[in-house]
């Protein structure tokens, strides 16, 4: 099965990257062959049933998809914190043009070379999908408060740049914050400044949520009916969402900002137990997306409808009849041209070449004797059964604790016939959840951070020390909001190890 994978996965990459010549030379035959994101049989195979597969999503047709209209990609501009701002800035923003910089009328980059791909890639991963002056999930006010910045806490680039939205204009003279674009989520910005685009991000979202809360505009009523747009599961007894229908608006604030930067109440996931965010570089090796192993990766059409779903598609689909985009009743499929827009297939494979083309930063961690004896204590413990190198994962699907596999999945997907042990909730009780969690890449560790699928742990220290098992642990990463201590069982490997045995091995696993 691991041989027909590796095969599966491996030639539509090879064919993807030799769609260009070496070199970025211009192709002799103009562009290449673009995929076509969506396929109806091949969506009905795309995804891993979830734990209860009564609420598995079925998506919409590709007739109602290609309805969609292509969103076009608007030029944009960055984001100083108070006190960075150049002199006369916005003066000069709302005296500029609109720039249209890619739709399906006519503007487009230059796309001549696989460099001009990944190029233009880069620009479907910044590009935003929410534009707002004073709704959405921050308002254009805010970012220019010093106050959000002190409560909220975004981290900086070194000139002062707020990376994780930008300004844009698309009506000359009118300044809109741009918001929810792949970068929000997947860029880090290191302690010195510099940034990591495609990693793990570090925006301290659910705070942004927070602030916006407590400005009032939603009634708990909204609120609640938001959460259940997000997360909601009405099939299952009782639906995870139910607690939320006793909380107050004041108990609702409290749990999303008890969600620490590096973990996301993403839709379809949970706020109770929400997954921390992935590293997307190096995705290229990865055989299933999304912590529980959602969505299967066989080939870069299968990246270009992983973006496509999870930039609002996935909110068109019914999951047993609900439809999370059709706020407040949740059952009707709204008209296609209502639904926000969507990427070209031009543009999804784009961006599937960028994300391809990521690389870790440079890693300050050397290869040395300790880490050179952490290694044979990572080989002599076994962990490469599951962090096989040099991928550093097996590419293997686990079972969370409770959840019996069905005879069928043995022969479709692969399987480690074995539980870890961590909590299943993320797995058997969300829209997201399979039933199973995905054997993560050791890769890029060291500027990672939130250990454990829902970010318990936030450094690798933290992950290996034995303590979090206990009942009075308080995690340094995530804890549910109403809780003191939290104890993260599982994944046990490694926590019984010496003193330096375990300071050997941390050494070894931050060179990787």
């Amino acid at each position: 099965m691991k041989n027909k994978r590796l095969l599966r996965l491996g030639l539509p990459l090879l064919m993807s990257a030799t769609i260009f010549m070496r070199g970025g030379e211009p192709l002799d035959t103009g562009k290449p062959s673009i995929p076509k994101t969506w396929n109806d049989a091949e969506m009905t195979e795309l995804e891993v049933p979830l734990a209860n597969p009564i609420g598995s999503p079925k998506h919409v047709s590709a007739e109602y998809y290609y309805k969609i209209p292509v969103r076009p990609i608007f030029k944009t501009y960055p984001i100083y914190a108070p006190g960075h701002e150049p002199p006369g800035y916005m003066e000069r923003l709302k005296q500029g043009e609109p720039m249209i910089v890619w739709d399906d009328k006519g503007h487009a980059p230059p796309l001549e070379t696989e460099q001009d791909w990944i190029k233009a890639g880069e620009l479907v991963f910044e590009a935003p999908i929410l534009f707002t002056a004073s709704e959405g999930v921050t308002a254009l006010e805010d970012v220019r408060n010093p106050d959000w910045y002190s409560r909220v806490r975004p981290p900086l680039e070194k000139d002062g740049v707020m990376p994780f939205y930008s300004y844009v204009v698309r009506k000359k003279g009118e300044i809109e914050l741009g918001q929810l674009s792949c970068a929000t989520c997947h860029t880090r910005v290191m302690t010195d400044g510099t940034v990591i685009e495609g990693a793990q991000g570090n925006f301290p979202f659910d705070h942004a949520n927070g602030f916006e809360f407590r400005k009032g505009k939603l009634s708990a009523e909204g609120m609640r009916v938001g959460i259940v747009g997000a997360f909601g599961m009405p099939w299952l007894d009782p639906p995870p969402e139910t607690p939320v229908a006793q909380m107050s608006v004041q108990q609702m604030i409290a749990m999303a900002e008890a969600i620490p930067a590096g973990v996301l109440a993403r839709r379809h996931s949970s706020m109770f137990y929400p997954p921390h965010i992935p590293d997307l570089i190096g995705v290229k090796h990865r055989h299933y997306l999304d912590a529980t192993g959602l969505q299967q990766h066989r080939s870069i059409v299968d990246l270009m409808r992983y973006a496509a779903i999870n930039q609002g598609e996935n909110d068109l689909a019914s999951y047993n009849g609900m439809i999370p985009a059709d706020e407040p009743t949740f059952h009707k499929l709204p008209d296609p041209d209502k639904v926000g827009g969507r990427y070209s297939d031009e543009q999804l494979f784009a961006l599937a070449l960028y994300v391809y083309s990521l690389q870790p930063p440079p890693n300050p961690n050397k290869f040395d004797a300790l880490a050179a004896r952490g290694q044979k204590i990572f080989e002599r413990e076994g962990c490469p059964t599951c962090h096989t190198p040099p991928a550093y994962t097996s590419n293997k699907l686990t079972p969370a604790i409770g959840f019996k596999v069905p005879n069928e999945h043995w022969r479709k997907y692969d399987i480690l016939p074995v539980s870890v042990g961590t909590d299943p909730y993320l797995a058997t009780r969300t829209r997201r959840g399979t039933g199973y969690y995905k054997v993560p890449s050791l890769r890029g560790v060291w500027y990672r951070s939130m250990f454990g699928h829902n970010g318990w742990c936030a450094t690798l220290e933290d992950w290996l020390d034995e303590k979090r098992t206990h009942d009075d642990y308080v995690p340094t990463g995530f804890k549910p909001y109403d809780v003191k201590t939290y104890s993260v069982k599982g994944h046990p490997f490694g926590l019984r190890l010496a003193k330096d045995d375990k300071q050997a091995l941390i050494a070894f696993l931050k060179t990787l």
